[in-house]
């Protein structure tokens, strides 16, 4: 599954050096920060909204939606995919009621 990822992380890569009209992503990089921030918080109440209605269909689609603009949001801040990875797998073996004291230290 991670390659998914990667093929993910390398394509929005590449869009950083197109342009704006070629391509979606690239339009997102343009608008800056602010605009992607703004779909991430759109596909995050999307997919509240479709978890509400009890659809799981329309919920996997929703959440393949906002995962996908949080790998633009990684992408914009010079971050991947593999990073998130690291940390999933450095909780692993932790409570999470553990997990969150170590983050307040």
């Amino acid at each position: 599954m991670s390659k998914v990822l990667e093929q993910l992380d390398q394509i929005l890569e590449q869009r950083k050096n197109e342009s704006a009209d070629s391509s979606y992503v690239a339009s997102l990089y343009a608008k800056g920060l602010d605009k992607i921030l703004k779909k991430v918080g759109e596909e995050s109440v999307e997919t509240i909204m479709a978890a509400k209605d009890n659809d799981n269909e329309h919920l996997v689609y929703e959440i393949a939606d906002l995962w996908f603009h949080t790998l633009v949001l990684l992408a914009h801040k010079n971050l991947s995919s593999s990073e998130v990875l690291i940390e999933l797998e450095r909780r692993f073996g932790l409570s999470g009621l553990e997990e969150k004291a170590q983050r307040t230290e």
